[in-house]
Order: structure tokens, then C-alpha cells, then sequence
């Protein structure tokens, strides 16, 4: 890998830091990336996936302020996300990957929908808003969503943030910036569990070098994602996840 080549991997390693710790998707930017250079595509996945480790860590840490509080919440849904990942690194080493992307487009089309019409969605849920009571299947129903995603994020990973919002928007009433909060942190579990499954058990599809230029890059991202995304309106906020989400759509079907 040139000079050059290595800095356009750390800047877009850097743009999908702070892409995932705002909405999402920086997956989106960081694979076409290492394709263009010429790396095999299941290298390029892999070690993106153990790079942007790095840009999690720092994107969740930036949100720390929003988790203050949510210890209990956490603790219900991290192990769900740990438990998709697993199933979903596994998924990536043994089937095609036409197999599984083919309904990831479907997927994030819902999310954005579920983005889109979550407050809608919880005012008829929650007639009496904030003080009214939970249904009883909001708690197990995130908890399989998030397994589902953590499943998608194991295997792939781009737009897993898009899922998560569009998941948690429609069934929580916390603030947005709350929710991104969350996401910021199943996110990182997924990607930390799958990273380590890689490790352990796909170490010939592993470029370091790739792994330490996007790790870079994403620590800066996620340090600058958090200070700019925790200053974006709710309205912005969710504009910005149905704008990303529907460029994931159009990039996965039509430059597969």
C-alpha cells in the first residue's frame, strides 16, 4: 500500500468514526474505500470491522452524559447485542455473502420507516406520554430486535445504526439523543464481539496494517462524531439517519 493510499484509508476511517458515533453507516465509507485499493473483499470487511472498534470506543465515551442514569437499561439489552454478534460473525464465516445481504436493504427500508414514524407510533402506544405505562411487550420485542441487529452488524455492519434507531425510536420514549446514546453502545458491543471472533478464528483474512490505519482514523472520528452529533437537533437528527439510511439502500442495490 502506498503513502497515499494509506491516508485516503485513515481519512475515511476518520469520516466513518464520525458518521457511526452521529447516525451510522460509516461502514458505507471505509469498504468501498479499501475495494477501490484492491483488497479482497472479505479482508476488507473483516479488518474494517476490527478497525472501527476503535471510533466506537471513543463515540460511546463521548455520549456518556446521555447514559447517566440507563446502567439498568443496558444491562437488558447489551447481552442481546453480544449474542447477535456472535451468531452473526459465525454467519459471515461459513455462508456467501449474497446469502444474508440480499434482505439488507429490505431491512434498513424498514428502519427508516419505523425512524420516520416513531413518534407517531409511540403516541398511539403511550396515549398518556411520558407518565403513562410501558406494554409489556416493549421489553421483550427490543430485546429480539436488538438480537436481530446485533446478527446484521456480526455479519456486515453497514447501517447497523440505521436498524437501531429505527428500532428503539419506535418502541422507547426517551430522547433522541438518548437513544443514540444506546445505539452508540450495542453498536460497540457488536462490533467488539465480532472483531474478537475474527481474531480468534479468521486470523488469514486479517491486514493489520488496514486494521491500524482505520482504528486510527475512527478514534479521531468518534472523538469529532460526538461533540458535533450531540449538538444536532432531534428533527436534524433523524433527517440525517433517513438521508444516510437511504443512500445504504441505494449504494447496496445498486453497487452491490
Amino acid at each position: 500500500m502506498s503513502f497515499w493510499s494509506a491516508v485516503a484509508v485513515a481519512l475515511a476511517g476518520t469520516g466513518a468514526g464520525i458518521i457511526n458515533t452521529i447516525v451510522g453507516s460509516g461502514t458505507l465509507i471505509t469498504f468501498p474505500t479499501l475495494l477501490f485499493f484492491g483488497v479482497n473483499p472479505l479482508v476488507a470487511n473483516v479488518s474494517n470491522n476490527i478497525g472501527l472498534v476503535a471510533g466506537g470506543v471513543t463515540g460511546a465515551w463521548g455520549y456518556r452524559e446521555e447514559l447517566d442514569g440507563q446502567a439498568r437499561t443496558l444491562r437488558r439489552l447489551m447481552p442481546m447485542s453480544f449474542l447477535g454478534s456472535v451468531v452473526g460473525a459465525g454467519l459471515l464465516l461459513v455462508l456467501p455473502a449474497a446469502a444474508f445481504r440480499a434482505i439488507v436493504p429490505v431491512l434498513i427500508l424498514i428502519a427508516l420507516v419505523l425512524v420516520v414514524a416513531g413518534p407517531r407510533i409511540q403516541a398511539r402506544v403511550h396515549p398518556e406520554g411520558d407518565d403513562g405505562p410501558v406494554p409489556r411487550w416493549h421489553a421483550p420485542a427490543m430485546a429480539a430486535g436488538v438480537f436481530a441487529a446485533g446478527v446484521y452488524g456480526g455479519y456486515f455492519g453497514a447501517a447497523q445504526g440505521v436498524l437501531l434507531m429505527g428500532l428503539l425510536s419506535a418502541l422507547s420514549l426517551e430522547p433522541l439523543q438518548r437513544l443514540n446514546a444506546y445505539k452508540n453502545v450495542l453498536s460497540l458491543v457488536v462490533n467488539f464481539v465480532a472483531a474478537t471472533v475474527f481474531v480468534l478464528f479468521a486470523r488469514e483474512h486479517i491486514d493489520w496494517l488496514i486494521v491500524a490505519l482505520i482504528g486510527v482514523g475512527a478514534f479521531v472520528g468518534g472523538i469529532i462524531g460526538a461533540r458535533v452529533g450531540r449538538r444536532i437537533p432531534p428533527n436534524v437528527l433523524r433527517g440525517l439517519i433517513i438521508a444516510i439510511g437511504l443512500v445504504a439502500v441505494v449504494k447496496l442495490v445498486r453497487f452491490p
